[in-house]
């Protein structure tokens, strides 16, 4: 306890726990933020690191900070915002605002990028197993059992609602690109299915609470800033017993891939995942992990504390 209390008694070390109470940041964009080098900030970071109250997590060059502990970080910050004089709540205040710099970078470099390619975005997406096998392992994963209310979180040009909406009583694409939306109403019109797709953030679905039976998120984590906070928005619009299907990257080395393709995250490890999943209330029943190309990609599969629907065999 005293070795926790020590390495927070440094303004610097108190400014970088608000921030990532507020989301994930890389070394480099924390030192942005707070106006200091990457060398001094990463000091500071081995401090807080070492006092177990963040963790480092390697992606390819990139190190993302995180919180650990949510239980005794929610009594640490209570402390805080309890203590916090006037100055120090505008201070924080300032840094929270710079980090939608940060957002607004991240979201700017995806937008070229889905703007420049979104006539080609389904076989860009291939850099994995072929696509017919991925989209037949998704089947397997989502059973034989109706899917009731689906909901695609970033259904780009549309494929998993064109793939398993007929299986639904209702399906919704959800897209922040107007032009994704667009040309996914053009795919699957011309399919003759008309689903309800809207424009919105996967961070904040417009969508009611217990509101959807089934959630996919097809290759759309590794674009994410938080993909802990998609997951457990995609957590608060499952009913209990909804089925999550998140399919993407296992971690990998494709450096080159957050600047030519626009990733900011670099795949995922089980663990990782299956603790945002838990996080969320989510209890992963299902993974798989698909080989044979480039990059592998994973199926993580999880169901919503409650009563649970009957899944098929």
């Amino acid at each position: 306890m005293a070795d926790r209390f020590q390495a927070l008694a440094d303004p610097t070390r108190l400014r970088v726990l608000a921030l990532l109470r507020i989301m994930e940041l890389s070394v480099g964009e924390l030192a942005q933020v707070l106006g200091q080098s990457q060398p001094r900030v990463s000091r500071h970071l081995k401090i807080l690191a070492d006092a177990g109250v963040l963790e480092r997590r390697k992606e390819g060059s990139w190190v993302f900070l995180t919180l650990t502990d949510a239980e005794a970080n929610d009594a640490l910050f209570g402390l805080i915002d309890g203590w916090a004089d006037a100055a120090t709540r505008a201070l924080f205040a300032a840094d929270a605002a710079r980090t939608d710099a940060i957002r607004a970078e991240r979201a700017e470099a995806a937008n070229r990028y889905f703007a420049g390619h979104a006539g080609v975005w389904d076989q860009i997406r291939s850099l994995h197993v072929a696509e017919t096998d991925v989209e037949r392992a998704i089947d397997q994963a989502l059973g034989r059992r109706p899917l009731g209310r689906l909901v695609d979180i970033g259904t780009g040009t549309g494929r998993m609602i064109e793939l398993f909406a007929p299986r639904a009583t209702q399906a919704i694409g959800i897209d922040r690109s107007s032009e994704m939306l667009r040309l996914a109403r053009v795919k699957l019109e011309a399919a003759g299915i008309h689903p309800s797709l809207r424009q919105g953030d996967m961070y904040a679905l417009p969508l009611d609470d217990g509101s959807a039976d089934c959630v996919i998120i097809h290759q759309v984590l590794h674009y994410a800033h938080s993909p802990a906070a998609a997951i457990a928005e995609a957590a608060r619009v499952l009913a209990p017993g909804g089925t999550l299907l998140v399919i993407d990257f296992a971690a990998h080395e494709r450096e080159e891939l957050r600047s030519t393709d626009a990733h900011i995250r670099l795949g995922f490890e089980d663990e990782v995942m299956s603790g945002w999943f838990a996080a969320a209330d989510l209890e992963i029943d299902h993974v798989e992990h698909l080989e044979g190309g480039e990059l592998t990609v994973t199926l993580w599969r999880g169901a919503k504390q409650g009563a649970r629907q009957r899944r098929a065999a």
